[in-house]
């Protein structure tokens, strides 16, 4: 969601949709009941909207836009936006989290998978918590697998001989996202009863070379947009250290992926 960045395969980036949307119901089931009547809720990064209809679900009769700063993305969102079968209303706009000022007060504010792209995120929370209603909630999950194999062996390989000149300053590092206790500072900091906590999935993944296929999805955009066309040369020897990093069992590829969760609710 960051103003310049990589392209989004919204295609590539659902073909694990199952496992993506995991942790963002984990997130949502720790949200409280919302104020407001009805509810109106902001999700930041939204994506294609898979999971923003979840938030339908949750509160039916809610006020809800997702937004996105990816056209690729966005064009995708069609098919979710309209009345909801609650009676509420599901609608999408482009935005773009480093420089969103919500207009209007939300009951909710919450982000899935979003803030590893928005450098300086956390110096944008209180502005959101300012934001919220009395009594509402701003909640995220991140990533935080930046020192995983599939991450570090992306970062190694671009900084090789054969990349570095083209690629040393493309990829995120380990600070993409802060800590946990990093973020609870910053939450209760703002006035918040904040509820932080870490959970590591183990991904079952099926099909050839399935870690690549993730991450095609995900933190391999911005190499793949970087080499276009020269790309293959790289994701071929990528391929040969993710096999090695994630080898195949007879029951699937083990996958492990540590998420970090923040919930902060705003006092009445």
């Amino acid at each position: 969601m960051p103003t310049t960045g990589p392209t989004w395969d919204p295609a590539q980036y659902l073909r694990h949709a199952d496992h993506r949307a995991r942790p963002f119901t984990d997130l949502l089931a720790r949200v409280p009941e919302l104020p407001g009547d009805p509810p109106r809720i902001a999700d930041l990064g939204c994506g294609p909207g898979n999971v923003t209809v979840l938030l339908a679900q949750r509160w039916p009769t809610a006020h809800i836009t997702g937004y996105d700063n990816s056209p690729e993305m966005l064009a995708k969102t069609g098919a979710h936006a309209g009345p909801t079968a609650g009676g509420g209303r599901l609608d999408f706009a482009h935005a773009d989290a480093r420089t969103w000022t919500p207009k209007e007060p939300y009951g909710l504010i919450i982000s899935n998978a979003t803030f590893q792209w928005v450098p300086g995120h956390a110096g944008r929370f209180a502005e959101w918590v300012t934001a919220l209603e009395p009594g509402g909630t701003f909640a995220f999950q991140v990533p935080g697998n930046f020192a995983s194999p599939s991450h570090r062996l992306m970062r190694e390989l671009a900084h090789s001989a054969r990349w570095k000149n083209r690629l040393a300053e493309t990829l995120r590092h380990d600070d993409a996202v802060l800590t946990p206790e990093a973020y609870l500072h910053h939450l209760t900091a703002l006035g918040c009863a904040a509820d932080v906590w870490e959970t590591t999935y183990l991904h079952l993944l099926q099909g050839e070379d399935p870690v690549l296929d993730w991450v095609k999805g995900t933190g391999l955009r911005p190499i793949l947009t970087a080499l276009g066309e020269e790309a293959e040369e790289f994701v071929a020897d990528y391929r040969v250290a993710l096999r090695e990093a994630y080898p195949a069992t007879e029951h699937g590829t083990v996958f492990p992926f540590r998420r970090i969760f923040a919930v902060a609710t705003k006092g009445a």
